[in-house]
């Protein structure tokens, strides 16, 4: 079977999929590998590594896909200006697609998937097991994103982050207060505090405090019981309404005092939930400083504007839209690592066979045999709304 490596076309995507080592990888395990030329450009890869990898280069970004039977991506299909055409119908009928599909939030691209029985595995829908974890294309990016956000921070901030003795005085160290201590958030800490900041962590999860501390900051949260505020694998889930008032009432308190705040808090398929409302920003000190690792779906923040930096109230807030492709050359270097171990756990005898008893296959895969069999999406696509799962930082794509 061929499996074809994808020339990313989104705007600003600088990361490709898989390295020339997972190249040699992928073809140990059975496989031919056709990369699109110019995949690599941007996370310094020239076609001539993978050329040595073994993989086939391929010119004609029509011939590409038609040749593919396996395609291995990081954003979902979009469509192609050049060719005037939709890289989904690009996918020839009954072939295979990796990626970071994030199907809940691109319906329509998910129904022509299916339309063109298209057999898609999305990595974003990892589950959250330890046999899972190093394909976790997730937590890979947003430690990236966490780490890359108090890198912007500080350079916008009009302050220095440590304290300093200095014969002309003494420099009092900045406050950082990270909102949502997952993946993201907990990098954000361990960077903010590695340039000696003063951080706070703010979390509806008790279960979090524990590692918010073993890396020097200080933990605010409202007084839940664990069953209240996280469901089984560890996501924040929806709270009552006294717990979200709580929790609104003990971040505000934190706001004012802030100088720099990190907000990662996300619900996958939703809007992001709205944490700072402009009435906060407008308490804050001039020249403090907002990183919002939501807006790209829509923001923590009310005054976010997805993939653009603002001023308000003498406040800057970023809103920053695929971080990660920021720092491609660890990001695919990462992303890499994540899809072809997953490949390679769907692949037996150099071939694709997935074992659909397996938690990783069944829960991953979102289109199958014309059908759109990914629960949550099957229902956003019928018009049903799903549940709410989790609203901690966990894409990052």
């Amino acid at each position: 079977m061929k499996v074809g490596i994808a020339k990313e076309i989104g705007p600003g995507e600088r990361r490709v999929a898989v390295t020339p080592d997972s190249v040699r990888q992928i073809k140990a395990a059975g496989y031919d590998v056709l990369v699109e030329a110019g995949a690599g450009a941007g996370a310094y890869i020239p076609d001539a590594k993978f050329q040595e990898a073994g993989a086939g280069l391929v010119t004609s970004t029509a011939d590409f896909w038609s040749r593919s039977e396996i395609v291995l991506k990081i954003q979902p299909p979009i469509q192609n200006r050049s060719l005037n055409l939709h890289e989904a119908d690009l996918l020839g009928e009954g072939s295979t697609l990796i990626c970071m599909l994030r199907p809940l939030s691109h319906i329509d691209t998910v129904r022509m998937l299916a339309n063109r029985r298209v057999l898609s595995f999305s990595m974003d829908m990892m589950p959250r097991t330890t046999r899972a974890q190093t394909m976790d294309a997730l937590s890979s990016m947003s430690t990236i994103a966490g780490y890359k956000a108090v890198l912007i921070a500080g350079d916008t901030l009009p302050r220095l982050f440590p304290m300093l003795v200095t014969a002309a005085g003494t420099i009092a160290p900045s406050r950082v207060l990270v909102v949502g201590a997952g993946v993201a958030g907990l990098q954000a800490i361990a960077t903010a505090r590695r340039l000696g900041a003063v951080v706070e962590a703010y979390d509806v999860r008790p279960a979090v405090k524990e590692e918010v501390e073993s890396l020097g900051a200080t933990f605010v949260g409202p007084k839940l019981d664990p069953g209240e505020a996280q469901d089984e694998q560890g996501y924040a889930k929806p709270l009552s309404a006294e717990a979200q008032r709580k929790g609104v009432e003990l971040l505000g308190e934190r706001i004012p005092h802030s100088d720099v705040i990190i907000t990662t808090a996300r619900i996958p398929g939703m809007p992001a939930p709205r944490l700072i409302s402009a009435d906060q920003i407008a308490a804050m000190k001039p020249g403090s400083v907002v990183v919002d690792l939501a807006a790209d779906m829509g923001g923590n923040c009310e005054l976010t504007e997805p993939g653009e930096t603002v001023v308000r109230h003498d406040v800057t807030i970023h809103g920053p839209v695929r971080l990660a492709s920021t720092v491609p050359v660890h990001a695919t270097q990462m992303y890499s690592k994540n899809i072809t171990t997953f490949l390679l756990h769907l692949t037996k005898d150099g071939k694709l066979s997935p074992d659909w008893s397996d938690d990783i296959a069944s829960a991953t895969c979102v289109t199958r045999d014309g059908q759109i069999v990914h629960p949550a999406t099957r229902a956003r696509a019928q018009g049903v709304a799903p549940a709410a799962s989790g609203s901690q930082a966990r894409s990052q794509g």
